[in-house]
Order: structure tokens, then sequence, then C-alpha cells
């Protein structure tokens, strides 16, 4: 993939306080790239605010904490393949979620929930500088950090990200929501707890899998798991190719 020589140096400016930290350190503590934003909400009438390197180094390690959750979701997905196909969409569809917002956070975009800002981190003329634009009515997370990545150059064109509309059926947030919401799925099995061995066979079946078109998954085929569990595996690779 080749990427934006502004981004590239707007990542490794990002990144780059980050090197001087050992690994059991390189990460803050819970909430700490919110609470900074917070204390930086500008008043009415001023648009941006110049940021240091230590908070802009939180959206960095904010996108490898949501990664690692991805995958930590991908893993409970694939061990209850079997016993719970409602928990296997579920939990597959939030690996896919958190995988998006890992981008749209290396990409630098946090939407603060409690303060209804959307703040973006931009890097102009060597200091990075963050923009906090009005939440509106519709940016809901598991919309807003969607959009955010599918407009983004970078994967405007790719199939494997969509912008999450709830109302198709092809649709990753529309088949969580099938598994959420619905009445009488009755998608009850006899649990069998976790076995490593059959969850290292089920994710090496999922890496292998082919396709020329990402399969969204549909509402229609619900549980449609083996289609969520794909498409979540390969969105955790994407993140991990882009970085």
């Amino acid at each position: 993939m080749n990427i934006d020589k502004g981004l590239k140096n707007r990542l490794e400016v990002v990144f780059a306080p980050l090197n001087k930290r050992g690994a059991e350190k390189a990460f803050p503590s819970p909430s700490s790239l919110s609470t900074a934003l917070e204390k930086l909400i500008p008043a009415k009438d001023v648009v941006t605010v110049n940021v240091g390197p230590q908070v802009a180094a939180l959206f960095a390690t904010a996108a490898v904490e949501v990664w690692l959750r991805a995958i930590h979701s991908f893993l409970i997905s694939a061990s209850l393949t079997d016993a719970s196909p409602i928990w296997a969409s579920a939990t597959g569809y939030y690996s896919s979620h958190y995988s998006v917002r890992a981008l749209a956070h290396l990409l630098g975009h946090f939407q603060l929930f409690r303060r209804k800002r959307i703040v973006h981190l931009n890097l102009q003329n060597g200091q990075l500088i963050c923009a906090f634009d009005p939440k509106q009515a519709g940016d809901r997370e598991h919309r807003l950090y969607w959009k955010l990545v599918k407009h983004d150059t970078h994967f405007i064109s790719d199939p494997l990200f969509t912008e999450n509309e709830p109302d198709l059926d092809a649709s990753d947030v529309g088949h969580r929501d099938r598994a959420n919401y619905a009445d009488h799925l009755f998608q009850f099995l006899s649990f069998r707890a976790l076995d490593e061995v059959v969850l290292k066979a089920r994710i090496q079946f999922i890496s292998q899998i082919e396709f020329t078109t990402p399969p969204i998954p549909k509402r229609s085929r619900f549980p449609d798991v083996e289609s969520v569990q794909v498409i979540a595996y390969h969105r955790i690779v994407k993140f991990r190719e882009f970085l």
C-alpha cells in the first residue's frame, strides 16, 4: 500500500515519543487520550489547538490498544464458533469494529463522547494541531469511525471497508443488530468449553479462505459466522500491514 507522505510524516512524529519507552511503559492508564483532549477543548471562537508530542502519542497507543482488542475479540469469536453462533457473530463484529476504530485513530480521529466533540489530529509546518468539531446527531461510533476510514484516500477503494450502513442486508452492524436485538433467534446449542486445538484449527481455516469480493455478512443469512470471522481476520491483518 502506498501511504501519503503527509500521513507517513505525521505517524513518524506521533510514534516518535514511544521509541524512548520500554514495552512495559508504552501504554498509559485507561482514558488517557480522552482525558487529555477534554482539557484542550477550545473556546467557541477557536478552531484549532496546538498539542505536544506526548498528547499526540496517545493517538498511537490508542490505535494499537484498540487493535489488540480486535485480536482478543476475534479469538473469542473463533472459540465460540460451534458453542454459540449468536456470540460468535457478535464478538466477530466487534473484532471488525475495533480494527476500523484502530485505523481511524492512526489517521488522527477520536470521538469525545461525553463532550460531544470529534477531534482530528494534523501536522502543519512541523506543528501538531487538533481540530475540535462538534458532534452531530448521526455521529454514532459504529458509523462515525467506519465513515472516516472509508472516506480516507487510503481506503476509499478498498472493498474490505464499508460505511457500515445499518439498513442494508449486507452490513456488518446490521448483522450485529440481528444478533443483539432480534427476537426469537433460538440459536442455542449445547455449550462446549474452549479447546485450544480446535481454536487453532478454526483460525487456520479462516486465514486460508480465498475470496475476490470481501464477504460482508448479511442479515438474511444470520448467523453468517464464517463471513463475520473472515472479514474480521483480514481487517486485523490490514491494520498491521498499514502500520
